[in-house]
């Protein structure tokens, strides 16, 4: 049985202890007491050294801790090193996450479902179907006014029977630790956890996603959120210093810009499809009918923009009595299009054609593509359709 020191004193960040059984050839250690957190309610295990050997993964074993090392280690008495900046930042995310799923269950009553730890951000899902802009600030305002308050975060063991006024019921029974905020959150816990409010550092929560029926909050506190305001910071400054602006300034040129090119793609597709209908008028006016009426029209391009290919190929499929062809080579397509009076299902035969050559391909009667594995293949499909 491996007494955990983390249970009591999350600060400890040396200790000594002795090595009580070893397994996978020493790799594997256990310890008669042990500061090493092991991974467990969705906090990710410490990292740091034993006995001068990484520690690589720490493991609940139920009464034991596992700790898989780099290099073999003996029995006998060691010395552990806890990474002490993981540890400091885990605890500020799990203390952290502890307010901020008791802010949210006084402010809305929106109870905790799960959580995940992240390396560099972590999320909760929350039992609601949506949560609005207003009411994450509002949330946000509130968590990070209980850290400058700097209430107690305390560490308490009771008997299961008894514990009251938890946010979530245990299915725990005998002596479970309790971790608490001041007049704020008692929640059953076995995780490491700051002594202050003011030790989580600000909580910053940055977006909501829809999760099935649940919303998952992205949240991250202290040393995270400032790395994290950092560069959204420096993102929104290199964006305001494209267009010479203030940070301030940046979102509604951003938005004003989105709308300009929106209406200048418009307005390009609008004379792309003007220019493919000119183009098929004049290919359709320069074919000749053959002996049943029908214009066979067969185009070859070494390079050009397949959506403008395609534009023109749909705009001849409106055309009266004509099967048209156009093999692009690079990159290697074949666009078939017929008219309705033409005689010729396009997207059918050019299926059936592709597949005779190992290509595939397909659409509707009137316009279909695909592609095969050479140029010499496409070209025998496209004979096969415009002899």
């Amino acid at each position: 049985m491996t007494e955990r020191l983390y249970y009591t004193d999350a600060y400890l960040t040396r200790f000594r202890a002795s090595v009580v059984a070893t397994a996978d050839e020493g790799r594997t250690v256990y310890l008669d007491r042990s500061a090493f957190y092991p991974t467990s309610g969705g906090q990710p295990n410490d990292l740091g050294r034993l006995g001068g050997v990484n520690v690589l993964d720490v493991v609940d074993e139920d009464d034991r801790v596992a700790h898989r090392l780099s290099a073999p280690l003996a029995m006998g008495e060691v010395e552990g090193a806890i990474d002490w900046a993981r540890r400091f930042d885990l605890m500020q995310q799990h203390t952290g996450q502890h307010l901020l799923s008791a802010v949210l269950e006084e402010m809305f009553g929106w109870p905790t479902v799960s959580v995940h730890f992240g390396a560099t951000g972590s999320t909760l899902d929350v039992d609601v179907g949506g949560v609005e802009t207003d009411a994450l600030v509002a949330a946000e305002a509130r968590a990070n006014g209980v850290v400058w308050e700097n209430r107690p975060v305390s560490v308490a063991f009771e008997d299961a029977a008894a514990a009251s006024g938890l946010r979530k019921a245990t299915g725990r029974s005998g002596t479970i630790r309790i971790v608490t905020i001041a007049d704020l959150d008692r929640s059953a816990c076995g995780g490491t956890h700051v002594r202050a409010t003011g030790e989580i550092g600000a909580i910053l929560l940055r977006r909501v996603e829809r999760v099935k029926q649940l919303a998952r909050i992205e949240f991250l506190c202290g040393g995270r959120a400032v790395t994290r305001a950092r560069r959204d910071m420096e993102a929104l400054g290199s964006i305001a210093a494209g267009f010479s602006a203030a940070p301030d300034d940046a979102p509604a040129l951003v938005v004003r810009q989105r709308d300009t090119l929106a209406e200048a793609l418009a307005a390009r597709k609008a004379l792309q499809a003007e220019l493919a209908a000119r183009r098929a008028e004049a290919r359709h006016a320069a074919s000749s009918p053959g002996n049943d009426g029908v214009r066979r029209i067969r185009l070859e391009l070494e390079r050009a923009d397949a959506d403008e290919v395609r534009a023109e190929m749909q705009a001849l499929a409106s055309m009266p009595q004509v099967v048209a062809t156009a093999l692009l080579l690079d990159p290697p397509m074949l666009f078939v299009a017929a008219s309705a009076d033409s005689g010729l299902d396009a997207g059918s035969r050019l299926k059936a054609a592709l597949a005779r050559v190992g290509g595939k391909g397909g659409g509707s009667p009137r316009f279909a593509q695909g592609t095969a594995p050479t140029r010499e293949a496409l070209a025998a499909a496209r004979d096969e359709l415009t002899p």
